[in-house]
């Protein structure tokens, strides 16, 4: 594989059917848009493995529902690790990327190095969010974490919630290639069993269950270093996997990192605040300042412009 080839597989989401099983899935590669959500942040170790897992299962859900917005995933425990939350965002137009991000909430005092990274979570939950927009009502199902990693969770999740059996193997770390600085790759495969095909003949239950047995099976034969790639491209990747379940693949979906904060919806958030509540948030020298979690944006208002009493306000 060239090396156009690789970065052409880098940041998308190739979404795939295997015909001859009733079964649908994803294959996902994040480098540069993972990268750039682990940089904004100084995270230890077992924190960056968390939240590079939750990015990598967010692309791979939020492209497999039809979203007119936006999907979130959110992780809350009572561990270290508080808080684990991303956005997909679906693409604005036919052709245009997804944007995603995702950030962490932890208590570093608490984390225990060298344990597990998902024990570090406690109990809690996990939920997945989709909103659709304005007009829309938001959808929201939760269970409770479950098995020992998130993408355990994960299919816990759509067991319970959507009642379809998901599998997931996923894979991530930083890695060096040729002639590059170590930068993160992280890559996976999603399976889903269908109720049914209507390109193919109806199945019984027995030989449904069957072919789901035999492509997760197949699936278990998945080395880590190719699902991360880069020499290995997704198709190559199905045709090795699942040759006889007859894959068809569909057109990819790039990803990349994108944040929606913006001056104005801080404005907007603070614009429920009095002058008097303002002033217990104005800084020494005189400003109100706000930063994303997400990006790392700073922002830097003056207090006469903000709240219900503002100028702007």
């Amino acid at each position: 594989m060239s090396i156009g080839e690789q970065i052409a597989w880098d940041d998308t989401v190739l979404p795939f059917q295997l015909d001859n099983s009733d079964i649908r899935g994803r294959v996902a590669r994040l480098d540069g848009a993972l990268e750039k959500v682990l940089e904004k942040h100084a995270y230890p170790p077992l924190v960056e493995a968390l939240v590079a897992e939750a990015t990598l299962l967010t692309a791979i859900i939020g492209q497999t529902i039809k979203l007119r917005w936006k999907l979130s995933l959110q992780v809350r425990g009572d561990g270290p690790v508080r808080l684990i939350a991303t956005d997909y965002y679906a693409p604005d137009e036919e052709g245009a990327p997804a944007r995603i991000r995702a950030y962490a909430s932890f208590d570093p005092d608490r984390l225990e190095q060298g344990a597990q990274a998902f024990s570090q979570i406690g109990k809690g939950y996990f939920a997945i969010l989709i909103d659709q927009g304005p007009d829309m009502t938001p959808y929201q199902g939760i269970t409770p974490l479950a098995g020992q990693s998130l993408s355990a969770c994960a299919e816990t999740y759509f067991a319970q919630s959507e009642q379809l059996p998901t599998r997931f193997a996923l894979s991530f770390g930083r890695a060096t290639l040729p002639g590059q600085s170590q930068a993160w790759r992280a890559g996976g495969v999603m399976l889903q069993h269908m109720p049914g095909n209507s390109d193919a003949p109806t199945r019984d239950a027995a030989e449904q269950a069957e072919n789901w047995n035999r492509a997760n099976m197949l699936l278990d034969t998945v080395e880590e270093l190719e699902l991360i790639g880069p020499h290995v491209g997704p198709p190559e990747l199905l045709a090795r996997l699942f040759h006889e379940e007859a894959p068809r693949v569909y057109d990819p979906q790039a990803v990349h990192f994108g944040c929606s904060c913006s001056e104005d919806k801080v404005r907007s958030t603070l614009s429920i605040y009095s002058a008097k509540d303002i002033a217990t948030m104005t800084t020494p020298e005189g400003t109100v300042t706000a930063d994303c979690q997400f990006c790392g944006a700073h922002y830097v208002m003056d207090p006469a412009t903000l709240g219900f009493e503002g100028k702007d306000g």
